[in-house]
């Protein structure tokens, strides 16, 4: 039995592409995309088009229409491939206004209906500030699931358990590149600060009975991935997934229920100023939210640039 096979027995594996070829290669049970996933894809010449379609088939809508639209359309595309969920993320750019992104949300879930789609296949993926953890308990009061992307830290995640949310997004690659930038050290998969954020996550979630799933995210290699066999769900690139397929390796599981409750975390309650104050405090957390908020944003516009080259 492949590494793949053994990690999908005691976690769900999650494709993180907006690839259709992969989901079908390697079945995975849910999938997730962003605004650089989906600008990567649609420069494929086997996916533009799908955007060019979109652009004709709404000739008068703006260009954040579009790319709305054309979010639904990769998500349906995806739906079709996999029996699970497909994250869909809202404009990075509203990831400081509660209100705009509950307008996002309620505005996708609605062109999915539309499509004959249920809400509880799609999770809307929103940042993972403290307005955008706002907007998901809004959300997610309606029956709109969310997943909280860009987070680093354990009062992000804290928070968006109080919040009620369904699902976070723990990045552990991201955190292992801010660690190994600052410090030049490298870190073996049991001392990641990646692999540890997300255990330490793990175990205060199932320590204190909070139902939020937690989907470890951003992996650089599959050390990282094995090392979090037992968690909730693992999105994972085409190219480890590969990997994990070729590897017969054994996966033990190391992420337990009973090793949560053993765990010596103590509760954290948090409001609006002790979050802030909390994330800008993690210089790791606070400056990598801010960067890949730019990120997301940079290749939003470029999505838009290119769509408006299309018209």
């Amino acid at each position: 039995m492949n590494q793949l096979e053994q990690l999908k027995k005691v976690t769900t594996v999650v494709a993180d592409t907006g690839d259709f070829q992969s989901m079908k290669i390697f079945a995975p049970q849910d999938a997730t995309t962003n605004p650089s996933l989906i600008l990567k894809a649609v420069q494929k010449p086997e996916y533009l088009p799908l955007l060019t379609q979109v652009i004709a088939q709404h000739p008068n809508a703006s260009t954040g229409e579009i790319i709305d639209h054309l979010l639904i359309a990769f998500g349906l595309q995806i739906l079709a491939l996999i029996p699970g969920r497909v994250s869909t993320e809202t404009d990075a750019q509203l990831s400081f206004d509660t209100a705009a992104t509950v307008t996002k949300g309620r505005h996708l879930i609605a062109l999915y209906e539309a499509a004959g789609i249920k809400r509880e296949r799609i999770l809307i993926k929103i940042a993972s500030t403290w307005e955008g953890i706002q907007a998901a308990e809004i959300l997610e009061k309606e029956g709109i699931h969310c997943n909280m992307t860009l987070l680093f830290s354990l009062e992000q995640a804290v928070a968006c358990a109080q919040a009620g949310v369904q699902l976070i997004s723990p990045f552990v690659g991201r955190i292992y590149d801010w660690y190994k930038k600052n410090t030049g050290q490298e870190y073996s998969s049991e001392n990641d600060p990646g692999v540890l954020s997300v255990k330490q996550i793990y175990n205060y979630y199932r320590k204190f009975g909070f139902k939020t799933e937690i989907m470890g995210a951003s992996f650089r290699n599959t050390g990282q991935i094995t090392e979090l066999a037992g968690c909730d769900l693992l999105t994972i690139s085409p190219d480890l997934l590969q990997k994990l397929s070729d590897s017969t390796n054994p996966v033990p599981t190391k992420l337990t229920v009973e090793a949560a409750h053993a765990s010596d975390l103590n509760e954290i309650k948090l409001n609006q100023a002790s979050f802030r104050l909390a994330v800008n405090n993690d210089a790791m957390a606070s400056e990598k939210l801010a960067e890949g908020i730019r990120l997301f944003c940079a290749d939003t516009v470029k999505l838009e640039q290119l769509v408006a080259s299309l018209r």
